[in-house]
């Protein structure tokens, strides 16, 4: 199956689905997306470099060394503690979710702000694999 239309399946079964976005934090690159509306690319470019920020912003980071270092873990060992960030916005959800495949891998879905938190997180946790494997 092709990344675009694991994001469409992905999309299509997640409750309140307006958007799904496949982003490459190691190059910064949108590998996918797909919206029910039409966005400029200069949007689409800013939801890759939102979405390094959440994940690998040097405050961030920060907490990941202080964690290894605590627990006697390498700082190079490729664990990363921050897995999913969910963003409540004006009107919209967001949930972005690392890969377990490719760590240096987010999939971004965003749904209406009125669907089911716990309905959207669950179908998106469910996608993550076969997004993922689409790749």
């Amino acid at each position: 199956m092709s990344l675009d239309k694991a994001l469409a399946d992905a999309v299509s079964k997640i409750p309140e689905c307006l958007a799904a976005g496949y982003v490459d934090m190691s190059t910064g690159m949108l590998l996918g997306v797909k919206t029910v509306d039409s966005h400029p690319q200069e949007i689409l470019d800013m939801v890759s470099a939102a979405t390094a920020d959440l994940f690998q912003g040097p405050t961030v980071v920060a907490i990941e060394e202080h964690f290894k270092k605590a627990r006697g873990q390498k700082a190079d060992d490729g664990v990363h503690f921050f897995q999913e960030i969910i963003v409540f916005s004006e009107n919209l959800l967001h949930v972005f979710l690392r890969t377990k495949a490719y760590p240096d891998h987010v999939i971004c879905f965003v749904s209406r702000k009125n669907a089911n938190i716990g309905m959207v997180l669950t179908k998106a946790r469910m996608a993550v694999d076969p997004v993922s494997a689409a790749l």
